[in-house]
């Protein structure tokens, strides 16, 4: 079974537009890093950009994204990488075949601009955003606050990992599951 050993991932030109309905402070963050941090998490692109995977091993081999379309498959061969022609052959599985132990460098284009974001993953960017508009950034670090007014007395104690778990506490995750890596 052929082996994924690297990936390199191309930016997009532009990513899908945020959902609407966003409060005020979530509308102010960066919409590209929450986009990124969701596809972090899944397997499956919507804006088009260019993917780079060095492959070793005989075999069935699947691209990790989708939807992928093959552009290119080389096999390093005398030090340097030869184009295999044919590209490479369907397998049974609904995969590719490397016919020989490679490595290869097979590159794709991965994402459809075509294709509308699904309500679910436009829920889970808005999740997200949420979840870090309603963080006070302005804090930094501190994991612990007191605030006093009067007889009134609140204090509040934060993750400091709150940042990283951001994805499970906000619930995007559960709603990315269809999209998950395998």
């Amino acid at each position: 079974m052929a082996e994924t050993i690297k990936q390199i991932e191309a930016a997009p030109a532009a990513y899908p537009s945020p959902p609407d309905g966003l409060s005020e402070a979530a509308q102010a963050l960066d919409a590209d890093a929450i986009w990124q941090r969701l596809e972090s998490y899944i397997a499956y692109r919507w804006a088009e950009r260019e993917v780079t995977w060095i492959v070793e091993g005989c075999g069935e081999w699947h691209p990790p994204l989708a939807p992928a379309t093959i552009t290119k498959a080389e096999i390093w061969e005398n030090g340097a990488w030869v184009e295999v022609e044919p590209a490479l052959s369907p397998s049974p599985y609904g995969g590719d075949f490397l016919p020989g132990e490679g490595p290869y460098r097979i590159t794709a284009t991965v994402g459809d601009g075509e294709a509308e974001v699904p309500a679910t993953v436009l829920e889970a960017f808005r999740r997200l955003a949420e979840y870090f508009a309603a963080r006070k950034p302005e804090k930094g670090g501190v994991t612990f606050e007191r605030i006093e007014a009067g007889s009134v007395s609140i204090a509040r104690r934060m993750s400091p990992a709150a940042a990283a778990e951001a994805m499970a506490n906000s619930g995007a995750g559960d709603l990315l599951r269809p999209y998950r890596r395998a």
